[in-house]
Order: structure tokens, then sequence, then C-alpha cells
């Protein structure tokens, strides 16, 4: 079972043995069978000890006892202690998840979760940058000295899977001197905003991912979906100056084929790559940019040039239309406010 945060393991241990067994079995068959990632299992996991805990409380000893009124006291419950209508929406999808599985495993006669109702999450309008000022922060490296990286941040927010320098930046002031860092940040920042990848599928491309001569990456998404993303001239240049020069200068003896680098050689810490967008853009003025603002930035500026809206769900690795559809509402909002600004009768 991946591993959950100590209070979590605490309920879990004191679980009755068959309803244990049933959140490692879930687990796992999240893990092996639905690849999901590390964090989804996490989550998945959380969700579930805390509802069988409190189906141990109201009584349920056995898991064929679990039923829909359980399910919607559950829900209740974390209502009424204060969790968003966001929080809500994903537990009541992680008992619905559980027990569609469970009754297919045969240890729920029914599969009650499928009448479980959620809450439909508030979704904010996601932070977009002006074309101006995404191109002021791809540009960045090319301008100023790399800024300096929190190692203490990196450290604290690396995962369990990652080995302890795995691709930790060094201490303040130790990249100033390196000319392959402002390379590897150009292209870093040029491959995020021309693509709208996710930080950690830009992490995880390898040099073999890119075919050069038509300017695509193959990326390996949530679920290990694979999808191939386009990429422009400015990214065309700014990878090959990595590949040329900047690439041979930071590998070492555990860089394998990752594509981009950490300053001790290994692969590109996505917790790193944040930090590295957000110092840029910092430093050039910007609002507070992270990597999926600028994943944001470019599905809506494709949206604006004209681009179907089925061909940026394609580029941007989303399983449903609807993931996509929030950048319309962008689009529109912007158009609201230009006419607001513009409109002698606005």
């Amino acid at each position: 079972m991946s591993r959950p945060d100590r209070g979590t393991r605490a309920m879990h241990q004191a679980l009755p043995p068959a309803l244990r067994d049933a959140v490692d079995d879930f687990a796992e068959h999240l893990s092996r069978v639905r690849n999901r990632s590390a964090h989804t299992v996490r989550a998945y996991v959380t969700d579930l000890v805390s509802l069988l805990d409190h189906a141990v409380r109201m009584g349920c000893v056995d898991l064929a006892e679990l039923d829909l009124s359980v399910l919607r006291s559950w829900l209740a419950r974390q209502r009424t202690m204060g969790a968003a209508r966001t929080s809500l929406a994903r537990r009541a999808a992680s008992a619905r998840a559980f027990s569609a599985w469970a009754h297919r495993a045969g240890l729920l006669p029914a599969d009650v979760g499928a009448a479980l109702a959620s809450p439909r999450a508030h979704r904010d309008l996601p932070s977009v940058l002006r074309a101006d000022q995404a191109a002021a922060l791809v540009e960045a490296p090319s301008r100023q000295t790399p800024p300096p990286t929190n190692p203490a941040r990196t450290d604290q927010a690396r995962t369990d899977a990652e080995p302890a320098d795995a691709a930790a930046e060094p201490a303040q002031g130790a990249l100033e001197g390196s000319e392959a860092v402002p390379l590897r940040d150009r292209m870093l920042l040029e491959l995020l905003y021309a693509t709208g990848v996710r930080v950690s599928e830009a992490c995880g491309l390898d040099v073999g991912d890119v075919d050069h001569g038509r300017r695509v990456i193959r990326v390996f998404g949530k679920g290990g979906r694979e999808r191939s993303v386009p990429y422009g001239v400015p990214a065309q240049r700014a990878l090959d100056d990595w590949l040329r020069h900047g690439r041979p200068a930071m590998v070492g003896a555990r860089s394998g084929d990752a594509l981009l680098l950490g300053a001790r050689g290994g692969r590109l810490n996505p917790t790193t790559a944040r930090q590295i967008v957000g110092a840029y853009a910092e430093t050039a003025g910007l609002p507070r940019t992270s990597p999926h603002d600028l994943r944001h930035s470019a599905a809506t500026h494709l949206l604006e040039g004209g681009a179907d809206l089925r061909a940026v769900q394609e580029l941007l690795g989303h399983s449903s239309l609807a993931s996509t559809q929030i950048y319309t509402h962008v689009s529109v909002e912007r158009l609201r406010a230009a006419y607001r600004q513009a409109h002698p009768r606005a």
C-alpha cells in the first residue's frame, strides 16, 4: 500500500482485519491494474480509511454491511467538519470507485456507491498570463543570471519515491557560475509554455522522446497514457542550445537518458522545476506563476488564436472534454474585461 500520512496509518491499523485487507487490495488494484500514480493512490487510501473508520463507528464490522446511508453519513460529517465542496466531490468519487471495485471483487453484494451524489465542485478560473507576460517569462533566462532555488523547500517537498539526492539543487549561489543552467531554464520554460505539458511530464521526458524532424515530443501522462505534442520554433532553438551546449556540461553518472537535468546530474525534480518557474516570474516582475499556470496560459492562448477545443483537449491530455472547457470561460472573461475597459457604454 502507498504510504499515507501518520494519522491515516493509525486509523488503518485500527480497522478490523477484513476492512484493512480490503483497503490494501484496493490500493494494489489502483497501483498495478489502473496504473495510478503514488500520489493518487495515497489520496484514495486516505479517503477510504476515513470512510471505513466512520463505518466502524456506526457499527459496520463487516464490509458487506456498508450501505448508501453510511456513505451519505460520512460525507455529511465531512461537511460539518468544514470540508470544501471540491474535497467532498473528490471523497464521493473515492467512495464510488471503491464501491464499484468491491462489488466486482465480490466483497459487496451491490454497488452501493453508484447512487451516491456529490456536490458540484466550484471551479475557480485558472490563473492565465497575457501573451506578452508569457513571452517575458520564457525569455527571462536569456537576460539574467539564474535565480537561486531554496534547497530546504526542495528537500521538504520531495516525495518518498525519490532518492534523497536524486535531483536536488545545490546551496544558494552555487549555480551562478554555470552557463549551462540558464540554457536548461530557458528550455524548461519554453517547453512548458509551447506544449502545455504538466511539470511532471516535462521532467519525465527522455532525450529519445524528442522528434526533432517533426518537432514533436512523446509524453506519458496520467495513467501512463501516451500522446504526441508539437512544439514551435522558439522551443526548438532552446532545445538545440540545451542539447548541444548545456546538457553535456551538466551530464553525470546518474543522468541516464533524462532530458532535463538537475545541478547534480540527476533527472530534474518537479519541485525544483516549480521553484525555477516561480523565481524567474518574480524577478521578471510578473504575478506569482507556477508551471501549471503556464499550462493554463498555453491552452487559453491556443483557443484565443482559433484552435479547436478537441485539439486542445488532445494536446493537454485531458480524458474528458469537460476539463478543457474551463479555458473557454477564461477567454470569455478576458473578452468581458476588454469590453468593460474599452466600450464607452460598458
